[in-house]
């Protein structure tokens, strides 16, 4: 990949002074999100962390820029007629909010399957949201065809020079404020953002590297650059990066541009998202949170690199934010739920209890199981849940409950 950037760059179908222009165009509309060191993140990592906080737009998501320069673009006549997209995430909102900001009428199509709450935001910047199909595929093919009926501008959310040229006034952004920057990791879901950073990053005064993160579930960018066929498919943290086909343009400009493409796990995924909340303080989505992910998969890939990461997006379910927490809190051992084997008569649990007072581990939940269990009709399993310091801590509990003759072990997680 990217074997001769300088040489491919001027051929592509963006160039920098496309994105220069398209940060003059939309810089007075969209927040100038900070771009700031992490100490810990850096220190975890081996690398020099920079984060771009994108999920400080109005909107949550970086996907306002491309949006809006494209909508600058159009003409008097394609402004009155309005715009259509297809998407149930991002992008669907970052459109709708400029148009309405500028007069220019929205319609989007979403997937039946699309969640309530996405809905309701979409229609809150003013859109016509339209629910059709079980798929995104189906929804897609539904705005191409009102696209043609009724002479609307389809705006598409990665795949569209105007749509990348903005997006990659992210990275204009980044070496304004951190010129020593020598990497970016750029989360890809069709390629439009990295597309866009990798133009800034090829006409940069010192050389950058552009290495693009997918889910592994999802690695469709992957097999298109690298001729391999893993599958796409699975439920992932990463829903906003989870695309099986990435765009034309894109995989063009990727080809030509991008140096290497990693996969993170969705373990490595969940750990992110979990560590900008407790470090940074902040929100971010799985496909936001998957250029740390990447630097924690893989530290000796960026290790003593200065590391820009773009945290695309902050547009999570709450309860799948908590559920997130809690695994991370299990897996680290602060949070655990503990099997345990006891005999059932009286002051059994009691007994228990006892052993957690003076390992001083607090009790959240007790399951008392005595029908739908193996063990004979006297035994009896008791499930706790439980709150240690560590996973030290929890070890010295489960070592006294086996000392005392009880049969323990932990419910691992997945």
């Amino acid at each position: 990949m990217a074997t001769h950037p300088i040489t491919t760059a001027p051929a592509m179908p963006v160039s920098i002074a496309d994105v220069r222009t398209a940060h003059d165009r939309i810089r007075a509309s969209i927040v100038r999100t900070p771009t700031l060191i992490s100490l810990t993140l850096s220190e975890m990592t081996g690398a020099t962390v920079y984060l771009k906080f994108e999920n400080l737009q109005f909107t949550a998501a970086y996907k306002e820029r491309g949006a809006l320069n494209t909508l600058l673009q159009l003409s008097n006549e394609a402004r009155a007629k309005g715009v259509i997209a297809a998407s149930a995430g991002n992008h669907a909102q970052g459109l709708a909010y400029h148009a309405n900001r500028l007069g220019i009428p929205s319609t989007i199509v979403m997937p039946r399957t699309t969640p309530t709450i996405k809905i309701t935001q979409t229609e809150g910047h003013g859109a016509t949201v339209i629910l059709e199909g079980e798929t995104f595929d189906a929804a897609y093919a539904h705005a191409r065809v009102l696209e043609a009926e009724r002479g609307y501008t389809f705006v598409h959310p990665f795949d569209d020079p105007r749509v990348i040229a903005g997006q990659g006034t992210v990275a204009i952004e980044m070496l304004e404020d951190v010129p020593e920057i020598d990497l970016f990791v750029t989360p890809i879901g069709g390629g439009g953002l990295i597309s866009g950073m990798a133009t800034v990053a090829r006409a940069a005064d010192h050389p950058i590297e552009v290495i693009g993160v997918e889910a592994e579930l999802f690695p469709s960018m992957y097999n298109r650059i690298n001729g391999t066929d893993m599958p796409c498919a699975g439920d992932t943290l990463a829903e906003g990066i989870a695309v099986k086909e990435p765009g034309g343009i894109t995989s063009r400009m990727v080809a030509g541009l991008v140096d290497d493409i990693v996969l993170v796990t969705e373990r490595s995924l969940e750990q992110a998202v979990s560590l900008l909340l407790q470090i940074e303080k902040t929100v971010v989505e799985g496909a936001g949170a998957a250029g740390l992910a990447a630097l924690l998969q893989h530290p000796e890939r960026f290790k003593g690199r200065t590391v820009g990461v773009v945290l695309c997006g902050g547009n999570i379910d709450t309860r799948l934010l908590a559920n997130v927490l809690l695994r991370d809190l299990a897996r680290s051992g602060r949070l655990a739920r503990l099997r345990i084997r006891l005999q059932d008569q009286p002051g059994a649990l009691f007994n228990v209890a006892r052993i957690f007072d003076q390992q001083r581990v607090n009790i959240i939940e007790v399951y008392h199981q005595r029908v739908f269990t193996t063990l004979p009709a006297k035994g009896l399993i008791t499930d706790i849940e439980c709150e240690a310091r560590d996973r030290a801590h929890l070890d010295r509990l489960i070592a006294a409950l086996r000392e005392a003759g009880y049969d323990t072990s932990p419910v691992e997680l997945a």
